[in-house]
């Protein structure tokens, strides 16, 4: 291509961020160019018959999308998809008692937690979290700009600041308020004793009643292809196949949008970038990696509780100190026996994920960045701790470990599925310390990646706060 091709913009990647990033700059009258290395659009957002057997509907990453359905860059856009909501938006085993269920209802969650004291706090701070609405939503997504919520989002910073050990044991007096906390805030993929695991947990559960854990049916690639012919819709244009090493790969325009991590970025723009802020961008430092699995099976999970069957996401990891000791032990480079387990059974929402009565369910375990431990048996002994007989149902099983993630989608750098350590030290220094981070010394050049503040989550607010900064910046407004 070349600069006759007349594009005002070119996004490159086309995870969420990248989507929603080229989305809006098409919106706003541009012509726009967007291209993916890979073969199909989407980056999280994939679908395939992974396991090999036909019938069967799989995604390679994310699922349950409460983010997509809270966040400003997705809400407004009313996207041809059908979402489809489980019975149960979340649950967690316990052994030797009921699982703890998270309902969209509030009371009948909170009622779940077995005593007065801990149903009043649950109420209280993930129930009034719900109650803040989509400001209090807004204010955590755009965490450099003025809060439209100050109140609320300074009410819910006194807990969300917190570690999740402290903040479980503070608000809870029985385990089952604290471990469904800490299940919660494990999605953060950080130490649990650290600051804002708590806030990722409560934001979480919030989420769960007042948008709810959805999944799209039919695959989360359906997604990706909504926001692909709505970029269409607005004339642009999106290519797959097109690897990006460098900038000069891409044709001359105004705005560039990288949906990279800061590994990719050094690589597509190298010298180009003055040597402090390459500099930031090597010290950047990612999280830890994820092991994957997902399975084809006969029938559905044989849940010891068997409410648990009716939940789409399912947190295996038993108590919050339990959870707390096997994340503590990832961050500092071990592998747990018990590691927290989060799995995700599409098909209490979506039955058409898998032929008439089969199932089909993924998880994955936290492992430090890059590790090439083995940790099948590890995951599935989790499951079977709460679904004795599990294993009688497998069909066909299909195993990541970190460097096929990242092969698969190579911002995912050591199978970090969160864009980079989500920690305090980078809530906001992403991927360097700036009142602007989507913005690189490179005139026209942004980053719109989960490298950028919020982070990580399908919710677009990276490419959403690039592009509407780009567009600001064209216009001089």
């Amino acid at each position: 291509m070349s600069q006759a091709d007349g594009f005002d913009a070119v996004v490159v990647g086309s995870g969420p961020n990248g989507l929603i990033g080229a989305v809006t700059l098409a919106e706003a009258g541009l012509k726009v160019l967007l291209v993916e290395a890979a073969d199909e659009f989407g980056g999280g957002l994939r679908s395939g018959q992974l396991t090999g057997l036909g019938g069967f509907t799989h995604d390679w990453c994310a699922t349950a999308l409460p983010l997509a359905r809270a966040s400003a860059a997705f809400r407004d856009l009313s996207l041809p998809v059908e979402w489809a909501f489980p019975a149960v938006q979340a649950a967690h085993p316990l052994d030797g008692q009921d699982a703890v269920l998270v309902h969209r209802d509030v009371a009948k969650t909170a009622d779940g937690l077995g005593s007065r004291r801990d149903a009043l706090a649950w109420r209280e701070t993930v129930g009034a979290a719900a109650r803040g609405g989509f400001g209090l939503v807004d204010s955590l997504l755009s965490p450099l700009s003025p809060p439209p919520a100050p109140l609320r989002l300074a009410r819910y910073g006194v807990f969300g600041g917190l570690p999740a050990t402290v903040l479980g044991r503070t608000l809870f007096g029985g385990e089952r308020g604290r471990a469904v906390l800490a299940g919660m805030a494990a999605h953060s993929m950080v130490d649990l004793h650290r600051p804002i695991t708590g806030g990722y947990g409560l934001l979480l559960a919030a989420l769960a009643h007042q948008v709810g854990w959805p999944v799209v049916r039919g695959g989360s690639a359906r997604l990706a292809a909504a926001l692909v012919g709505r970029l269409a819709e607005y004339g642009g244009v999106a290519e797959t196949g097109h690897p990006v090493k460098d900038l000069a790969d891409v044709p001359q325009a105004g705005i560039i949008l990288l949906d990279l991590t800061p590994r990719q970025v050094l690589g597509v723009c190298g010298e180009r970038l003055p040597v402090r802020y390459a500099s930031g961008l090597r010290s950047y430092r990612y999280g830890p990696g994820v092991f994957k699995m997902d399975w084809a099976l006969s029938g559905p999970v044989p849940w010891r509780d068997p409410a648990v069957a009716g939940a789409g996401t399912v947190h295996l990891g038993g108590t919050l100190g339990e959870i707390a000791r096997a994340e503590a032990e990832v961050a500092a480079g071990g592998l747990p026996e018990r590691p927290y387990v989060l799995a995700v059974q599409p098909c209490a929402a979506d039955p058409s994920r898998a032929p008439a009565g089969r199932h089909i369910l993924w998880a994955y375990c936290h492992v430090p960045n890059g590790s090439t431990a083995d940790r099948a048996k590890a995951i599935e002994d989790q499951v079977e701790r709460f679904a004795p007989g599990f294993r009688d149902l497998v069909l066909a099983r299909a195993v990541h470990d970190p460097a096929a993630m990242e092969a698969h989608n190579q911002n995912l750098v050591g199978g970090d599925i969160a864009g980079g350590y989500s920690g305090l030290t980078q809530f906001v220094r992403r991927p360097v310390l700036t009142p602007r981070p989507w913005r690189t010394p490179l005139p026209g050049v942004y980053l719109c990646s989960a490298s950028t503040p919020p982070g990580g989550g399908v919710h677009g607010m990276g490419g959403h706060h690039a592009a509407r900064l780009a567009l600001a910046e064209r216009t001089g407004k």
